[in-house]
């Protein structure tokens, strides 16, 4: 299987996808002219990374195509298995938006993707147009990686973005899903999610977040004080004396089990409390026993 890094970067733009870069036929695979295919023979792609289409953008793109029809062909291919129909590799919700303006046909361009290169070519279509949610973006990258064995670095050559970018945008998968949910329908941006990873109370955080209309700003504050809060409330273990273990010692061997002396304030306050382990009732009556009648063995 080819690596990433020995592919054409598709990162330069989507000009080159739909026909205004001759150069780029020949490496993105063979094109065939803009024409019109019915409707219904279209399909969305398997490696469609979108998995949510805003209902009022979409009823705003319906109108615009009523007014003035579609003006970017959908790129498409020839679906692997039913020779007469074609899966989308960009432009479904134009698709979507085409069914719904009862369009009969509409305008595609048809090229010859392989696996690797539809999945490359829908996610960097959706990113260009900013289409994709943080979370979307994430799994379509974890897709190519997962798919086609690339490294962060490789991906990150091929589409154009940082590699910082790609593992900042993956470790936001790791958030529980309620979290990715939210940032999916919007109420949490991509700089909230990024400031709940890895903490035990993200799911808390995030409904802070969106029933209170906290800025990133504030959630780092609040982290931050939490964060001093713990650690000022962390007890410090003082540090016993030699006459203290002394006395642990020594009650230890009068009742024959573990003796613990915890003083509080100043060692020579006098105020403590002394701490006696036992394992069952049998042990306690002993010791009892041994305090009411000291004299007894």
């Amino acid at each position: 299987m080819s690596e990433i890094g020995s592919r054409p970067r598709l990162g330069r733009g989507l000009s080159a996808l739909l026909g205004d870069d001759g150069k780029d036929h020949q490496e993105l695979g063979r094109a065939r002219p803009t024409r019109e295919l019915p409707i219904e023979q279209l399909h969305p792609g398997r490696f469609q990374p979108r998995t949510n289409f805003d209902e009022s953008e979409l009823k705003s793109l319906v109108d615009s195509i009523r007014e003035k029809g579609i003006l970017q062909p959908i790129l498409v291919r020839r679906d692997p298995v039913e020779d007469e129909l074609y899966e989308i590799i960009a432009g479904e919700r134009r698709w979507r938006a085409a069914q719904r303006a009862q369009l009969h046909e509409v305008p595609v361009i048809i090229r010859e993707l392989d696996d690797q290169a539809a999945l490359e070519v829908a996610l960097i279509e959706n990113i260009q147009r900013a289409d994709l949610s943080p979370i979307e973006e994430a799994e379509g990258y974890q897709r190519l990686m997962g798919h086609f064995n690339h490294t962060q670095e490789a991906l990150a050559k091929a589409i154009g973005k940082s590699r910082s970018h790609i593992a900042n945008i993956l470790r936001l998968l790791t958030l529980p899903e309620e979290v990715r949910q939210m940032v999916d329908r919007g109420k949490l941006t991509a700089g909230h999610a990024r400031a709940l990873v890895g903490r035990d109370d993200a799911i808390a955080l995030a409904r802070q977040i969106a029933a209170e209309g906290m800025t990133v700003r504030d959630i780092e504050v609040k982290v931050s004080k939490v964060a001093a809060k713990r650690l000022k409330s962390k007890k410090r273990v003082p540090i016993k004396s030699a006459d203290t273990l002394a006395l642990e010692r020594d009650l230890s061997d009068v009742l024959g089990l573990k003796v613990s002396i915890d003083l509080k304030g100043e060692e020579d306050s006098g105020v403590g409390v002394l701490a006696i382990e036992f394992r069952n009732f049998d042990q306690l009556d002993d010791v009892l026993r041994r305090i009411n009648r000291p004299n007894e063995k």
